[in-house]
């Protein structure tokens, strides 16, 4: 039974309503969390059905010296999961001094990036080095395969502000499981959907199929593509700024596979070592591909941007298909035979997430700081991955941001006491 009154109400069950809620509860504050699905994590969600932890969606602690889940993992992780690159040029793979000519590339690349004034604002993709052997490749890999979008989709000034930078950690228990366990003890109450957040009164209304549920303040962590679908309506609207915010902030498509392997031929590569191929004439998208976790029977990948979006609509049957196809055009027969069952995520068409990560849109960088302010002289908080600059895009930001939600509202209600 759902306790009325709470002194906050956290609408979703992911990273961020995890953070929150652990917070509130630590400064003495009551609360519920209410999440749509069956399960907690939201994007951060582990499986075995590889036969081995898998994560379907979060799969790196980034900044790990600085990651606010770092702390949590005790011996069960791993260092930077790249551990060898490997770059197929059609017919074979990259020598070790054409490998080294396309991370100089990479490197002059991103200088490029950073080194572009960043007024007024634009695409990234206005600002890149063109021509050349690696440039394309390395365009595909900055913009579809790392941040879920095309670079001319994204913000430079967002760009430069994130911070991706290693030690990049993987857990063995794996991304999802580790903010499953975080989220223990915590009042979380699965398959409470919230359609309606009233926020127009002395707190806020929380409204679903299962009844509703009376706070005094909430802090929403869903995304904001299902913000931005309209699967919450809040009385009174959003602020055109928010709702202007929302919009800047769309999600990316970064599709994840992996497949359990036969047989003992590791087809050359140690684990952890990374492999993807180059683009030009015959090979227009491309796919990533890790090899065998801590020595795990798998191999895990993904194709990002419009091309997952393609592939999303046509279902997860077309992503597997594409994937194999990707992985035997690098290792031929012998890797066809290596690949058995399969797992491909579906973050694209899932109504409850409706993409993966946020991109800001040329000229909306600001869109995080707006989309992070308290409305309703402190009844109603967004929270997330969408609202950290820094961090923005990973399980970092997102429990950041559910943090920082809680500070505000607790220097809020303290500013308010000393008023009076």
């Amino acid at each position: 039974m759902l306790r009325n009154d709470p002194d906050v109400v956290v609408i979703g069950a992911g990273c961020a309503g995890i953070a929150a809620a652990r917070a509130l509860i630590a400064a003495g504050k009551s609360c519920v969390v209410l999440e749509a699905g069956d399960r907690v994590g939201g994007r951060a969600y582990t499986s075995d059905l590889l036969g081995a932890p898998f994560d379907h969606g979060a799969t790196w602690l980034h900044q790990a010296g600085e990651n606010p889940l770092a702390r949590f993992l005790g011996e069960h992780i791993d260092h930077d999961a790249v551990r060898g690159r490997h770059l197929h040029l059609g017919d074979r793979f990259a020598t070790g001094t054409e490998l080294a000519e396309y991370l100089h590339a990479l490197d002059d690349f991103e200088a490029a990036i950073v080194a572009a004034p960043q007024d007024p604002d634009r695409a990234v993709s206005e600002v890149v080095p063109r021509g050349g052997r690696w440039n394309e490749t390395i365009a595909h890999w900055l913009g579809s395969q790392i941040n879920a979008a095309e670079l001319s989709m994204i913000s430079l000034k967002d760009y430069v502000a994130v911070d991706l930078e290693g030690p990049n950690l993987l857990p063995r228990e794996g991304v999802g499981a580790l903010v499953a366990r975080l989220s223990g003890g915590l009042p979380i109450r699965l398959g409470h959907a919230v359609t309606r957040l009233r926020w127009d009164g002395p707190g806020v209304v929380a409204e679903g199929e299962w009844g509703t549920l009376r706070a005094g303040a909430a802090i929403v962590t869903v995304s904001t593509g299902v913000l931005a679908a309209g699967a919450i309506r809040f009385t009174p609207g959003l602020p055109s700024d928010t709702m202007d915010a929302i919009h800047g902030l769309p999600l990316g498509l970064l599709t994840k596979y992996g497949f359990r392997t036969r047989g003992d031929d590791r087809l050359g590569m140690a684990p952890f070592h990374s492999a993807r191929r180059l683009l030009g004439p015959e090979v227009r998208t491309a796919m990533s591909w890790i090899f065998w976790p801590f020595g795990r029977d798998q191999v895990f990948g993904f194709v990002g941007g419009a091309r997952a979006w393609e592939l999303a609509q046509e279902g997860t049957a077309t992503t597997e298909a594409a994937a194999r196809a990707d992985f035997a055009a690098m290792f031929g027969a012998r890797g066809a035979a290596a690949l058995g069952e399969a797992v491909v995520t579906g973050w694209g068409t899932d109504p409850l997430f409706r993409g993966s990560y946020t991109h800001a849109r040329p000229g909306h960088h600001e869109s995080r700081a707006r989309l992070s302010r308290w409305l309703g002289g402190g009844r109603l908080r967004f929270a997330g991955e969408a609202c950290h600059s820094r961090f923005a895009g990973t399980v970092a930001g997102a429990w950041l941001s559910g943090e920082a939600a809680v500070r505000d509202l607790l220097d809020k209600r303290a500013a308010v006491t000393d008023a009076r």
